[in-house]
């Protein structure tokens, strides 16, 4: 029986990858030094999936950003404004089209279906010259043959890659993407032939934009592409990899029908339904990867129960054509338990990540094969039991009160338009007013203090005196740019997520579970694994100590419940919304203890509400409900002067406009640079918005610094479809990931353009 890999993390177990692209980016290493990290992650991937005995090992599933953009660069797909001339895509013309660069702003960036992992959207229209423009995919194959490990090379499929993508500016919203399908076809069949003649036997297509509701014209575009590729693909076995969801029937039967195809991949743990559909019938002598082993969360597998399901699929297609594989790519999960010696003994036995799920793969090929290896299946028995009964699990008051909270409503008593006047009489903002997301720039000696206070080299006080200097900087920093509204910069914090959850009770951490988001961007999700409360408050100490520090409103910065939720590894012994509640109701006390406590602005993000949008449309409703509920509970007992903001960063909002509306905030602020301002779009169609709103006015993942002029043509734009006493003027995100070189004097545009309109306004009237 054998056993494949849909995907592997890039991240290494120390962030090899993220330390090198900074490296690179700041100019202080070479590109040979950056290829020679990333040279070293693959091999070290490979040689462990070998070794563990899996016999389809993936290629080219490694990435300096995300594959998608790896895709773009391998079809020559390059924007014009990036100036590229031909020829093979070096690191400028990759890195520009990711990050912008100083004259050209970068290309849009979105998650990856229902995931924190984002990728680079493809800018595509009618005049495109596609080449084969990066043979990463042929040069990985060889590099691992060379180490003596055969690869099934890894691409994005050519049908997901046109469905991911969008019209170019300029490009007439309703062009057909798939016309561009006979386009890219022949650079598909070019990859493909290197490919035979480097050897491979094997060729994985991920198309995994099959698991949503597809119009039947999408459908047919898959059995044209892969009929076109028949010929090309001939001597190869061709695997085409689905994932994070069921499988519709009627993909199913495309797929499944689809000529010159020798195997098919489902994901077993999203998409349990799809095991009917197997069952009611596999075209015979084809292979199923049976994804049976998780790859989005960090749970051991129940390996008798995956070998059920795997007996039960084995009389189905064959012994011979069954292979045990991972659910999806692993890049989802945490690299090595083995790099976690500090945590807590039972319920690290609980877990399994990258590399655990290789041993948990290979384990259910060989039991399938009868060579059971009873004392591990026996030690995962246990442990599956120790995780049942544990008391740590459970406990029972708060599943009564989140449990209490299904058949009530939340809201707010009085409507947003009287809540925003009320509001403006204690704040006095101006028209226009600015702010910014939440955090700061992280420098390095902020980090060795929070590093050094961990490590116990620095006492409480010295910490607690070191974090306060930086949060009176950053005041002061902030007034002196004549920012209307304050944040205090989170210095206190690595990450906003971990940083809640290291605070409330049911949540567990890892010293270096780090996860990536997309190129050097890397988070550590904790570990939900009971039930959750808050045993004392988490944010009014630093948020009153700011406040203290200025005159002006200053703003409590908390993470939302959902966000928080979609941002952790989550417990899969309990529906999800139960979790979410749970985490509501915590963030509820420390909403109402900020207000005590004199706080009057208090942001609630929910940066991750639309990500963990299911990806069947059958599915939606039912989350977006106790979705938004779970932040109503959150500020639903604040009073009408007490301004509740939420943020959310890129995602298409546009199909939830009506869901972000029922939140009931009184400020959100936005994504919207880098997405060519598609959500002002929602507004020119009619939908009208009461609350306050920022749609972000400049992107503050590229180190691109805006001039006044630009963002003052941004806000302008918004001011066409929205009333100039809602528009706030704010940057994307929060601003963590940059340096003060580059924030400062963007803020002072920021600011600058602002102070202009408001003059113009002036003088209009």
């Amino acid at each position: 029986m054998a056993s494949h890999i849909v995907g592997y993390p890039r991240v290494g177990p120390k962030r090899e990858l993220k330390f090198a692209l900074e490296s690179f980016w700041d100019g202080k290493s070479s590109a040979e030094e950056l290829e020679k990290v990333a040279k070293d992650i693959r091999t070290s991937i490979w040689k462990q999936m070998a070794d563990a005995g899996i016999k389809y090992i993936p290629s080219n599933t490694f990435s300096y950003y995300d594959q998608v953009l790896d895709t773009t660069a391998f079809l020559g797909a390059v924007p014009p404004r990036y100036n590229w001339t031909g020829g093979e895509i070096g690191f400028s013309t990759y890195f520009s089209m990711a990050r912008g660069n100083a004259s050209v702003p970068a290309m849009e960036m979105t998650k990856w279906f229902d995931t924190n992992y984002h990728f680079i959207v493809p800018e595509l229209g009618p005049d495109v010259k596609f080449s084969y423009a990066s043979h990463k995919a042929v040069n990985e194959y060889k590099e691992a043959k060379a180490l003596g490990i055969d690869t099934v090379p890894v691409l994005i499929g050519p049908v997901t890659y046109l469905l991911l993508s969008k019209p170019a500016k300029g490009v007439e919203g309703n062009f057909s993407l798939l016309s561009l399908l006979d386009k890219i076809l022949p650079i598909y069949k070019e990859v493909i032939s290197e490919l035979k003649s480097a050897g491979a036997s094997w060729i994985q297509f991920d198309e995994p934009t099959l698991v949503l509701d597809l119009e039947p014209y999408k459908l047919e575009a898959f059995t044209k592409a892969y009929a076109d590729l028949e010929s090309s693909l001939s001597g190869l076995q061709v695997l085409i990899e689905t994932y994070f969801a069921d499988i519709p029937e009627a993909a199913y039967k495309t797929l499944t029908s689809l000529s010159g195809v020798s195997a098919f991949g489902f994901d077993l743990v999203r998409g349990t339904k799809s095991l009917d559909l197997i069952k009611g019938g596999f075209p015979s002598g084809k292979y199923l990867f049976a994804g049976v082993v998780d790859g989005r969360n960090i749970w051991a597998n129940d390996l008798e129960a995956s070998l059920a399901t795997l007996k039960s699929l084995e009389s189905i297609v064959g012994k011979d054509k069954l292979v045990v594989s991972t659910s999806s790519s692993l890049l989802h999960t945490a690299v090595d338990l083995v790099n976690e010696p500090k945590l807590d003994k039972e319920i690290k036995s609980w877990l399994a990540f990258a590399a655990q799920k290789i041993v948990e793969v290979n384990a259910l090929a060989k039991a399938l094969t009868g060579d059971k290896e009873e004392a591990f299946f026996s030690e995962n028995a246990a442990a599956h039991a120790s995780r049942k009964s544990s008391p740590r699990v459970n406990n029972e008051a708060v599943q009564k009160a989140a449990a209490a909270l299904k058949d009530s409503d939340h809201r707010r008593a009085t409507n947003v338009s009287a809540r925003l006047d009320a509001q403006q009489k204690k704040l006095n903002l101006p028209i226009l007013p600015t702010t910014t997301i939440g955090s700061f720039p992280q420098t390095v000696e902020l980090r060795r203090v929070r590093r050094e206070y961990k490590a116990n080299k620095i006492s409480e006080e010295e910490y607690i005196s070191s974090i306060k200097e930086e949060i009176r900087k950053v005041v002061q920093l902030q007034e002196e740019l004549d920012i209307d509204v304050l944040v205090h910069g989170e210095p206190e914090r690595n990450d906003m997520v971990e940083y809640f959850g290291e605070q409330l009770s049911g949540f567990a951490f890892t010293a270096n579970g780090w996860v990536q988001s997309y190129g050097s961007r890397c988070v550590k999700p904790p570990i939900v694994y009971g039930d959750v409360s808050r045993p004392k408050p988490m944010t009014v100490f630093w948020s009153t100590a700011a406040q203290s520090y200025t005159k002006r409103p200053m703003k409590g910065m908390l993470t939302g419940p959902v966000t928080i939720l979609n941002w952790s590894f989550v417990r899969n012994d309990q529906p999800r919304f139960e979790t979410c509640y749970q985490i509501a109701l915590a963030i509820k006390d420390e909403v109402e203890d900020l207000e005590k406590s004199g706080i009057t602005v208090i942001q609630i993000d929910e940066a991750a509400l639309r990500e963990g949008l299911p990806l069947r449309k059958a599915e939606h409703a039912f989350y977006l409900d106790w979705a938004v509920h779970s932040f109503r509970i959150t500020n639903s007992g604040v009073h009408d002067t007490t301004q509740i903001h939420t943020h959310m960063c890129y995602s298409n909002f546009n199909d939830i406009i009506h869901s972000i509306i029922d939140m009931d905030a009184d400020v959100i602020t936005i994504e919207n640079s880098r997405s060519d301002e598609k959500l002002l779009s929602v507004f020119r169609s009619g939908v009208k918005y009461g609350a306050g709103i920022g749609p972000g006015v400049y992107d503050i993942h590229s180190p691109r610094i805006p001039s006044t002029e630009e963002i003052a043509d941004r806000v302008k734009k918004m001011l066409a479809v929205l009333e100039t006493n809602i528009l706030w003027v704010n940057p994307d995100c929060g601003l963590k990931t940059r340096k003060y070189g580059e924030v400062k004097p963007a803020l002072e545009n920021m600011v600058a353009a602002a102070k202009l309109l408001r003059s113009e306004l002036a003088s209009a009237k």
